[in-house]
């Protein structure tokens, strides 16, 4: 049900910018930006909802490419399946596509912390920078757990710029990789109220 219901909201999405693009031609410089389906539309309130989607690329083998450094390692080392005690700080790519080549569209920057004894979970604290293209200048706050291998939710708990005051909620989950002893990659989609 909720894989139909996803659809159902991903195909009203489409509806709404085909529509958009007929009559603002400004539109078409939004969807340039973010060309999956990201579309702007009114809440109940009067308050602007965004929806953006967009890929996270990690490089987390080290060396000079590396985009997250460990800071403390694990308690019990590499043998500690939990991640328990492990900190590291990040500056992740944000990517228009999945692919290592596709545009970059911002920085996820923040630190993950190993905040379970038993099942893997980390405790993320990330701001999303955008640098290209409408939102460039903005970013989004985004704080909560995430366990890799399952689809992750996450609150948005503010912003800057264009998403000032910024609420809504994140949804991500890990997609096969080029490289997976190197790189990690996450599909993103944010539903930002602001």
């Amino acid at each position: 049900m909720k894989d139909v219901t996803a659809q159902l909201t991903s195909t009203r999405h489409v509806i709404l910018v085909k529509r958009n693009l007929e009559e603002h031609s400004n539109a078409l410089k939004f969807l340039s930006c973010y060309t999956s389906a990201a579309a702007a539309e009114g809440s109940s309130d009067g308050q602007p909802t965004t929806h953006l989607h967009f890929y996270f690329h990690e490089l987390y083998s080290g060396g000079p490419n590396g985009t997250m450094a460990l800071l403390s390692p694990a308690r019990g080392g590499i043998n500690n399946s939990s991640f328990f005690g492990m900190l590291s700080a990040l500056d992740d790519m944000l990517r228009q596509g999945a692919d290592p080549s596709s545009r970059l569209i911002g920085r996820a920057q923040g630190i993950s912390v190993g905040s379970s004894l038993s099942d893997g979970s980390l405790l993320t604290m990330l701001d999303f920078v955008f640098t290209d293209g409408t939102y460039n200048g903005s970013s989004l706050q985004v704080f909560g757990r995430a366990l890799l291998g399952t689809v992750m939710e996450r609150p948005i708990i503010d912003g800057t710029g264009a998403f000032r005051m910024a609420r809504g909620y994140t949804l991500s989950k890990m997609i096969k990789s080029p490289d997976p002893n190197n790189l990690l990659i996450l599909e993103y989609d944010a539903y930002i109220r602001h």
